[in-house]
């Protein structure tokens, strides 16, 4: 154990053990897709009675119908819904990486969730993705009124990669009728490498473990592909933050996005913004995977507690 591992909660470790930090790149990450897809196993159906879960394909304009993940409580009615966004680096993961984490999120909530498979980079860069998510958030708030939810009741969140499409949305989305009540960010992945903060002072505290800065520029540059980036639609790089929905960002004290993360919150609120946001000690990219670990359960907690504020 290195001077640094000393700051990594105990309860995470099995965490890092499971995930070498292994960068991200063109060479691995056919290996870290079909990893992805072993891991992302369908629970069986008698586990979550409580719990529908139903695939659907969301038609689309300017690609082929969007696949998703439809989780709907089996009874009563959904209090409210959330577009959620799976994490993977912009380059790989499905909805399937999360079924167990949203099946709970739908009991702890009551709402219903639609995980979307938008398409990922190299092969589709931005604004591939966002535009796949942005279509199901649309086909999402069409069905409302057919899932009995209450007008204005839906969110977003995303974890990582996921959290950076759902802060990118929630600004393609402000003012328009598909209007998102409440964002959540998780260890969101706001800011190219070029423009963050640890370009400029990097904490040697940060990238060691899960999600490394090789990982991070790979997958950045794989997302931006050749084209210029609307600073609109890439949260960390956007000049006006005004009119955004509340706001929910959590984020490790050892995670690489930390300090732009939190410089991300501090402008949400010179901006007006309703911003809720949660450090936690110890914790590393991911941590939340450790379900049984005290951080991750309070993470948990706070989570819930906002989105039933929000939606329930």
């Amino acid at each position: 154990m290195t001077e640094m591992d000393k700051y990594v909660d105990p309860a995470l470790w099995p965490l890092v053990e499971a995930f070498p930090p292994i960068d991200v790149s063109a060479e691995t990450l056919p290996g870290f897709r079909a990893a992805m897809v072993e891991l992302s196993v369908r629970p069986d159906p008698s586990t979550h009675t409580d719990v529908r879960i139903e695939e659907v394909r969301v038609p689309a304009a300017n690609t082929a119908a969007i696949r998703c993940l439809l989780f709907k409580p089996a009874q009563p009615a959904p209090a409210g819904a959330l577009l959620h966004i799976h994490g993977g680096g912009f380059v790989m993961g499905s909805p399937e990486m999360d079924l167990a984490r949203n099946i709970e999120l739908v009991r702890a909530t009551g709402c219903a969730i639609l995980s979307v498979d938008y398409r990922l980079a190299p092969e589709h860069p931005h604004p591939a993705g966002l535009e796949d998510c942005h279509t199901a958030l649309a086909w999402l708030t069409r069905q409302a009124g057919a899932m009995k939810i209450a007008s204005g009741r839906i969110g977003v969140i995303g974890e990582s990669a996921g959290g950076g499409l759902a802060a990118g949305l929630a600004l393609l989305t402000r003012g328009s009728p598909v209007s998102l009540a409440c964002q959540a960010l998780i260890y969101p992945m706001l800011m190219p490498p070029g423009q963050s903060i640890d370009a400029v002072a990097p904490d040697p505290r940060t990238g060691r473990f899960i999600w490394t800065r090789g990982s991070n520029g790979y997958c950045w540059s794989a997302y931006a592909g050749e084209a210029t980036m609307d600073p609109g639609t890439i949260a960390g790089l956007a000049t006006d933050l005004t009119g955004l929905p509340p706001t929910f960002v959590a984020v490790g004290e050892l995670d690489l996005f930390v300090h732009d993360d939190l410089a991300y919150v501090n402008r949400l609120l010179s901006a007006g913004c309703p911003v809720e946001a949660h450090l936690y000690p110890g914790a590393i990219h991911g941590f939340d995977r450790m379900v049984e670990a005290a951080v991750s359960q309070r993470y948990s907690r706070d989570l819930v507690a906002f989105l039933l504020r929000h939606l329930g």
